[in-house]
């Protein structure tokens, strides 16, 4: 008797799938995403529950969503100044289509710009596997960065002095009892900086806080940044198409200064 291919399979463990996912589950008439039916997450939860459900695994409860909700829409637009929004509307204005100039913007965040809440989230979580009171940790971490003179990533600011949205953040992370170890550290952090440097803490290092509390590992940060500000990026990308002539020039010749080599003629034999 013939053995079939599928017992053939099972006896020498074959396995004949070339690639694994936990995430979705595709066939005819058939999605599922993290183990609900696509159809039923249509129309009966949020963007940001989706977002929730794709990188943690599990559907967030209200308060979780709503405090998720609220950080996507904090990052949705920082203003003209941020490197990925020039980069972008300059990209635009050369003719590149919509999503080369918003890949362009993208492309634009690294260590010095949007890396800051992945650097934060870093930062509260590792110091956190240590031992002791919070409030010491953050002594310990504030005195350290100030003997090697770095900044500390999630606090201070080019423009405020107190940054509003980070209040208005750990204001519904306190509401939606969202507040947990992580949020607990950066506010004991912000407490010396301010006493020491009069520095606060910023959007970023209110958002990575509360990220990690919500059970988000740093090496997400930047792409949850990347969610939210996409939008942002695709309205100004738009607005330079409409409203500004191609082309844009940023730098006259006057404003370029020449510190390279003395220019000198090849002879020619």
């Amino acid at each position: 008797m013939a053995i079939e291919k599928k017992s053939l399979e099972k006896i020498f463990d074959v396995n004949v799938s070339r690639w694994k996912t936990s995430i979705s589950w595709i066939e005819e008439d058939f999605i599922v995403t993290r183990g609900y039916f696509q159809e039923d997450l249509i129309g009966n939860v949020s963007f940001a529950d989706v977002v929730f459900l794709l990188l943690r695994g599990n559907l967030p409860s209200k308060d979780e969503s709503k405090m998720l909700d609220a950080i996507l829409v904090s990052f949705c637009d920082h203003g003209v100044t941020p490197p990925s929004t020039q980069i972008a509307r300059l990209a635009a204005s050369t003719g590149s289509p919509l999503h080369a100039s918003a890949a362009a913007g993208l492309l634009a965040f690294g260590k010095e710009h949007a890396g800051a809440i992945q650097e934060c989230m870093k930062l509260l979580q590792e110091t956190l596997k240590n031992d002791g009171k919070v409030s010491q940790l953050a002594k310990e971490l504030v005195y350290d960065y100030l003997e090697k003179d770095e900044k500390i990533p999630g606090f201070g600011h080019r423009y405020h002095r107190r940054d509003p949205r980070a209040a208005r953040i750990l204001e519904l992370a306190k509401e939606y009892k969202c507040i947990g170890r992580h949020a607990q550290l950066a506010l004991e952090i912000e407490k010396v900086l301010n006493r020491l440097k009069n520095i606060s803490m910023n959007i970023d290092g209110a958002n990575a806080a509360i990220l990690s509390d919500l059970g988000f590992h740093w090496e997400i940060g930047t792409g949850m940044f990347m969610i939210g500000r996409l939008p942002g990026l695709i309205a100004h990308i738009n607005e330079e198409k409409a409203e500004e002539k191609p082309f844009r020039k940023t730098l006259n010749l006057g404003d370029i200064e020449y510190h390279g080599r003395k220019p000198d003629r090849i002879m020619r034999g």
